[in-house]
């Protein structure tokens, strides 16, 4: 969701496809998990890497007043109506240090290359004791280490040590398929999460018959 020019020429069918009713189960769980690990709160949350604005009914469902931001503007052009936006890099977000009480990064990790980065960034513009919710493909089973064309036996393999950007996907009409993905593994995750200055509370895990392919998790600023 916030890899710039790569989403740019996708950004009307990953509109389309976000929006489409094969989609629909699964946005409800990631709509459902995000409301589980931020909260009710006020005040703004921001939107890391918004993308086209789908997720912002769940932060306004929890009564916070959501503002993204995104490096495409391709992708921005369909956010626009959904919430209030600008144009920036991630690992530079246009905010005061210790100005918002809560963000969000919501299924875009893999879209980028440095994700500690980015994590750092958001405590940097976190209020002490601000909330931070990331929600992402789960970085055990999701990748193109996993071969999900056999459910529900998933097939995993030694890809999941390969940290490098993939187009390998088990489904060739997906959206990594299209724009690929860096594979964050789930140690890598969370150390960069309290190196960040971020103090794990909380995590998820959601996905259909037994296997979650979506992982989440809450952390406050220090």
């Amino acid at each position: 969701m916030g890899s710039g020019a790569t989403y740019d020429a996708h950004a009307d069918w990953y509109d389309a496809f976000m929006s489409a009713g094969t989609a629909g189960e699964y946005i409800e769980r990631v709509h459902a998990t995000i409301g589980e690990l931020l909260g009710p709160g006020t005040g703004m949350c921001l939107d890391i890497c918004c993308g086209t604005g789908a997720h912002a009914p769940a932060l306004a469902g929890q009564g916070w007043t959501p503002v993204g931001v995104d490096l495409s503007g391709g992708q921005l052009r369909h956010a626009v109506g959904r919430l209030p936006v600008v144009r920036a890099d991630a690992t530079a977000l246009p905010f005061a240090d210790g100005s918002l009480p809560a963000a969000v990064c919501v299924l875009a990790h893999t879209d980028l290359p440095d994700y500690a980065a980015v994590l750092r960034e958001a405590a940097r513009v976190l209020r002490p004791g601000g909330r931070f919710v990331h929600l992402g493909v789960h970085p055990c089973f999701i990748g193109a280490f996993a071969d999900w064309s056999g459910r529900p036996r998933i097939v995993v393999d030694e890809r999941y040590a390969d940290r490098s950007r993939s187009f390998a996907a088990w489904n060739p009409a997906g959206v990594r398929a299209r724009v690929g993905a860096w594979h964050l593994p789930l140690a890598d995750l969370l150390d960069a999460t309290t190196a960040a200055g971020l103090r794990l509370v909380r995590t998820a895990e959601a996905g259909p018959g037994g296997v979650p392919d979506l992982f989440g998790l809450l952390a406050v600023k220090n």
